[in-house]
């Protein structure tokens, strides 16, 4: 290679920059230690999520508390994001019943903390995205999915890689609301498949319902066949 076309090291100026990355290490680990100790404390749940944008006035929102309550009656504690919309509506359910209402908050200069209706002793607050994502999926012991955008996606096809992957064990993954999933579950079947991009059965790692008491009936059911334990075991 051309000695006068080497790549030449990072200007001086950004050693701070990389002294700062090598310092957020600690940051990162902290915020590990903090999740594990608490969630694995507060026991088995059940993690809610879709759009921060619902409303309470909106269909999803009621039904994600309705879900969410029924769930905290089964005994489960309620995970979600901890923000508006549907993770409100999530731990409003599970607050409703009296049952564990955990709120995984992420710092975003648009959201103004947690929910009124996360309980103050299961909050935690992340910086990093993915952190908190760790936590969802070693905690949850299934998740219900309600219409979302990026970030929900995001969590549920992360979930999906997972298992997929055996990198964590099969757990219940539920689409709440087949007006909105229905259009790429179809894709799933109709383009993936065809392409070979996933396999047949990939498709049997979800179910997809419109009934609240379908979707607890599915967790509960499952959890009559298999013991709740947190996943990713290193």
């Amino acid at each position: 290679m051309d000695s006068s076309k080497k790549m030449k090291s990072f200007p001086e100026e950004e050693k701070k920059g990389y002294d700062r990355d090598i310092w957020s290490i600690f940051k990162i680990m902290g915020e590990f230690v903090e999740g594990y100790d608490k969630l694995f404390q507060i026991g088995p749940c059940v993690s809610v999520f879709g759009s921060a944008r619902s409303k309470p006035e909106d269909k999803y929102y009621k039904l994600a508390s309705k879900v969410a309550d029924k769930i905290t009656d089964k005994g489960f504690g309620v995970i979600t994001g901890g923000g508006p919309g549907i993770m409100e509506a999530g731990n409003s359910g599970a607050s409703k019943s009296g049952g564990k209402s955990v709120g995984l908050g992420i710092d975003l200069p648009f959201e103004q903390g947690t929910n009124q209706f996360v309980d103050p002793d299961y909050t935690i607050n992340f910086n990093y995205f993915f952190v908190r994502k760790v936590m969802f999926v070693k905690y949850a012991q299934g998740f219900v999915v309600f219409p979302g955008g990026f970030g929900t996606l995001d969590e549920l096809f992360e979930s999906l890689t997972l298992i997929q992957t055996r990198k964590i064990s099969q757990i219940p993954i539920i689409l709440f609301g087949s007006e909105y999933w229905g259009g790429l579950v179809d894709w799933m079947n109709n383009t993936m498949k065809e392409w070979g991009t996933i396999s047949e059965n990939d498709t049997d790692l979800f179910k997809v319902t419109d009934s609240t008491d379908e979707a607890v009936k599915i967790i509960c059911d499952f959890y009559q066949r298999e013991v709740p334990m947190p996943n990713f075991h290193f």
